[in-house]
């Protein structure tokens, strides 16, 4: 049971305590809509070591250090979701590997009762040192973004990356357990929505990976971009079967936001994400916490509760639990795209996916 009491120095060099309950047993925690919150994405660092096109501009300024969450007030506020019946963690960031301590935290999180599962979204770039370590604290999965097998068009989507890091990304991963592994691709009109989706999907003939290919979702000061560069589930889908042939289904659960397809006779299975043209918003149990504490209801909306705040100013264990429990039973139905509501207050390596 939880019994501990953790201190947390704050940006002005004040020291509080929040004393954690002797006892404090597993609420499951509902939304208005009667959807169980049982999944927790964290963002780790809004900073990241590429510049992806679709994701921030090239000269985007992070926040400063003494914004972000210390890996204490990370790990208190896990244990505040883990007594509200979340069960199930992804890592996300900008880019998760880079926050330093990372095994650490991941070895603190992985230990906390209550957490079940815990995964982690990543670029690859650092995954040939991480790998091991990663999956040795308690790491379970990871989720791959690689959106071409090009290596010059990597580069020009990336700005900054080299195809060939995450190769060796994949490669660490797979050998250190952290299956299965699922590569993302999110999917840009002009850039790679042609025979970059059928060389990925090639991969899972031979690979008992799943290849995801995610719509691209508008976000912050590049919204316009993101908008009118949209390729559609549809589309998608009708250009990998043009190649390759009527796709099998997998099965689909409404639960996971990806929609499992098979090219007949692979090892591996594609995925489709629909987030903007066919949403999925009545199986989502996902709330987020951003890197700078704030609990974000949901991806698409700017709807926020500031958890970090509090904690700083000294609220207990069950003034904390009581924000986050509130938050969550306000989740919102689902996104407003199509009547026009869109998210400015957050570019995505801000939130995480």
């Amino acid at each position: 049971m939880i019994n501990e009491v953790r201190l947390f120095q704050n940006q002005h060099g004040a020291v509080t305590s929040a004393p954690l309950p002797a006892e404090m047993p597993i609420e499951p925690t509902l939304d208005s809509y009667g959807r169980r919150i049982n999944y927790l994405r964290i963002s780790l660092t809004d900073a990241c070591n590429l510049r992806c096109v679709y994701c921030m501009p090239e000269e985007m300024h992070f926040r400063p250090r003494h914004e972000l969450m210390t890996d204490e007030e990370l790990l208190y506020l896990v244990q505040v979701a883990a007594s509200l019946g979340v069960n199930k963690i992804r890592l996300t960031g900008g880019e998760p590997t880079i926050r330093p301590n990372i095994v650490e935290l991941v070895r603190g999180i992985a230990q906390t009762p209550g957490i079940k599962d815990l995964a982690m979204t990543t670029n690859a770039l650092l995954l040939a040192k991480l790998a091991k370590p990663l999956a040795a604290a308690g790491l379970k999965r990871v989720n791959i973004s690689i959106d071409t097998l090009d290596s010059d068009k990597f580069h020009r989507i990336t700005r900054w990356g080299h195809i060939d890091d995450v190769w060796r990304g994949i490669e660490a991963a797979e050998a250190a357990g952290l299956r299965p592994i699922k590569l993302n691709s999110v999917v840009v009109r002009h850039f790679n929505d042609d025979q970059d989706m059928v060389e990925l999907a090639r991969l899972t003939l031979d690979h008992e990976w799943e290849v995801r290919f995610i719509e691209m979702m508008p976000f912050g000061e590049i919204s316009d971009f993101q908008q009118t560069n949209v390729v559609s589930y549809a589309e998608m889908r009708s250009r990998i079967e043009a190649h390759f042939g009527p796709l099998e289904e997998v099965g689909y659960d409404y639960v996971d936001p990806s929609r499992p397809f098979r090219i007949p006779g692979a090892r591996g299975t594609l995925g489709f994400i629909s987030s903007v043209t066919e949403p999925f918003c009545q199986g989502c149990g996902r709330v987020r916490l951003t890197a700078d504490g704030k609990l974000r209801l949901c991806l698409l909306r700017d709807d926020e509760v500031d958890l970090l705040t509090p904690l700083r100013n000294g609220a207990t264990f069950n003034e904390v639990r009581a924000l986050m429990r509130d938050g969550a039973y306000h989740k919102p139905w689902g996104h407003g795209l199509a009547q026009g509501v869109f998210a400015h207050n957050r570019a995505m390596n801000q939130i995480g996916g």
